[in-house]
């Protein structure tokens, strides 16, 4: 996808391992029917449905990944989109959370006042120092945290 900003990694981190993205880890016939099911629901092309879906899927992998620890993570209002468009895939999510989070379902519990705290793009630095690809562009709707826009790195 040539319009994907990659948010790079905290300068601590010291890991050298490549950007893992969210398709890598969805069958592919699964991604194909999900990307269909954002472009019937929301004005999106195949790019852009893809773009969102890979968004969705790095937040809940990152969730799964971190469950219990109390993290407030939060997507965006397009990252949400690609989430629902999972989690109301049950079987699908149900064999999502059987392969990545010990078959806990993880309930996504939106946060009223996400936007204006900061957890928004707290997640996507999260989501990045996780190793998973993340589109910026997507996660902006947060206009939380002043200097964070595509191109600005110094988290």
């Amino acid at each position: 996808m040539g319009t994907t900003a990659v948010a790079s990694r905290p300068a601590a981190d010291p890991t050298t391992a490549p950007v893992r993205s969210a398709r890598e880890v969805v069958p592919a016939d699964l991604w194909d029917k999900q990307v269909g099911l954002l472009m019937r629901d929301y004005p999106y092309d195949s790019v852009m449905a893809a773009r969102v879906l890979g968004q969705g899927y790095a937040y809940l992998l990152t969730a799964m990944k971190h469950r219990g620890e109390s993290l407030g993570l939060a997507p965006s209002k397009l990252v949400d989109i690609g989430v629902h468009t999972v989690i109301l895939d049950t079987v699908a999510y149900a064999e999502l959370c059987a392969g990545y989070n010990d078959g806990v379902f993880l309930h996504h519990v939106p946060k009223v006042d996400m936007k204006n705290d900061g957890s928004v793009m707290k997640t996507a630095h999260m989501i990045a120092a996780d190793g998973w690809e993340v589109d910026l562009s997507l996660w902006a709707d947060a206009a939380e945290c002043g200097p964070c826009h595509p191109g600005y790195d110094s988290h």
